[in-house]
């Protein structure tokens, strides 16, 4: 299956997505920070980055266009996990470059729906 990375600092959040992911055969990789995430993503190469939009210091769409702007990470997809609903939220997520975004709280079957989605249409 995938290699996924979680940037994602709500630690209840980050272990539903990483039970979810696992359950069904994932790889799952974890970072609490931006920074990290990033350094994370270099090294790993994951095939799927989950990215909490709210993050301490550096925040989700910082990191997204960060992410988007180096040869070495561009293509990875970016899924935004994000309590933002508001109208006008999606488009600026897209403007960051995410590929995608889960609407929090999370329902399981909407988030590893849209997690397979975005893996089948990664290159």
């Amino acid at each position: 299956m995938a290699k996924v990375l979680i940037i994602e600092d709500n630690a209840a959040n980050m272990t539903l997505a990483m039970f979810l992911l696992e359950s069904v055969g994932h790889t799952v990789l974890s970072a609490t920070d931006a920074e990290t995430g990033l350094t994370m993503a270099r090294d790993e190469q994951p095939n799927l980055i989950l990215m909490d939009i709210q993050l301490p210091g550096m925040d989700g769409l910082q990191a997204t266009t960060v992410l988007k702007r180096d040869q070495a990470t561009r293509a990875i997809p970016v899924i935004a996990l994000t309590a933002l609903a508001m109208k006008g939220d999606e488009e600026r997520i897209r403007a960051a470059g995410c590929d995608g975004y889960i609407a929090k709280p999370m329902r399981y079957q909407d988030f590893l729906k849209t997690v397979a989605e975005q893996l089948v249409a990664a290159p």
